[in-house]
């Protein structure tokens, strides 16, 4: 059966779920979409004549005159972090929480396939301020503990909850063990002159050695493409509580402008700090999104 939110009307066992999901499409992969990333640099030794002249550090030997080679700990688990965006914005479309299901799915089945390969795993969720912080780990009792928190966002109270990003991210990046997958599940609904604090603070995560992924998840048809009937309506901001009149004719050829420069503008950013970009149309079926994710992850391994 094809899982996508019109025939998921409540979110059930997500730990069944997410095993449902993974093992759907993770069969015959033959390496982890992940394999590599925990390769750390521990230390230099002098270079023995006969040796590979792979790893020797040329910048070393420019400045010493001498040949040093670096030294390598292999790590047989990646530490990753799945960071979930659950201000108000993500529980849009208010009918079925559409932003903030898709996302706990998907959160749920990248949990679930880093537990299955023995990776550490860890949550932190926010929204003004880091509501949930848990440590990475690999056990399943900690995946457990994982998902009860991830039912439990979807559970709360997501009145007039803004988003501060960047903030969350600056206190990750210095929090979180040197050298991890950071995964971000967020709408990026932010004001076009807080995408530059966006991108510094992505900016120093990156900085702190770690490889970070970013799904950007939105509902295109209303969000993006603006398909609203020709009428007047009354807008909420689901973040902030201001209202306000309009009617889309009116507006959508100013709307569709600016929200394409934005776009781009997210784009050109993660391609320049090298952020593997991910948008999620939450309309789309589940199983096809995250297939087409780990397919290209496995082929980038």
């Amino acid at each position: 059966m094809e899982i996508s939110l019109e025939n998921l009307p409540e979110i059930p066992s997500l730990d069944l779920l997410a095993k449902q999901l993974v093992e759907g499409f993770i069969t015959g992969m033959h390496k982890s979409p992940f394999h590599g990333f925990s390769v750390e640099f521990a230390e230099h030794r002098l270079y023995n004549t006969g040796e590979s002249t792979r790893h020797i550090d040329w910048k070393v030997y420019a400045k010493t005159d001498r040949l040093y080679t670096k030294r390598y700990d292999e790590e047989t688990n990646l530490r990753a972090y799945i960071l979930l965006d659950n201000s108000s914005s993500m529980y849009y479309p208010t009918k079925n929480n559409g932003k903030i299901r898709f996302s706990i799915l998907a959160a749920s089945t990248l949990a679930y396939l880093l537990q299955r390969q023995r990776d550490a795993v860890g949550l932190i969720s926010f929204s003004d301020k880091i509501d949930v912080f848990t440590e990475a780990k690999s056990t399943r009792a900690h995946l457990q503990n994982i998902f009860i928190h991830l039912h439990h966002i979807l559970q709360q109270d997501q009145q007039h909850k803004t988003t501060e990003i960047s903030q969350s991210l600056h206190l990750v990046a210095e929090k979180i063990h040197k050298r991890s997958l950071v995964i971000i599940f967020s709408d990026l609904m932010t004001k076009p002159e807080q995408l530059e604090e966006f991108f510094k603070s992505i900016q120093h995560v990156k900085h702190r050695k770690h490889e970070v992924l970013f799904f950007q998840v939105n509902e295109p048809g209303t969000e993006i493409d603006f398909e609203l009937e020709d009428r007047p309506y009354l807008i909420e901001d689901l973040e902030s509580g201001q209202k306000m009149k309009l009617n889309p004719s009116e507006i959508k050829e100013t709307y569709h402008k600016k929200v394409d420069e934005y776009y781009k503008q997210i784009a050109l950013k993660c391609h320049q700090y090298k952020v593997d970009l991910t948008r999620i149309d939450i309309n789309d079926n589940i199983q096809k999104v995250m297939a087409e994710f780990l397919i290209k992850r496995n082929k980038m391994n």
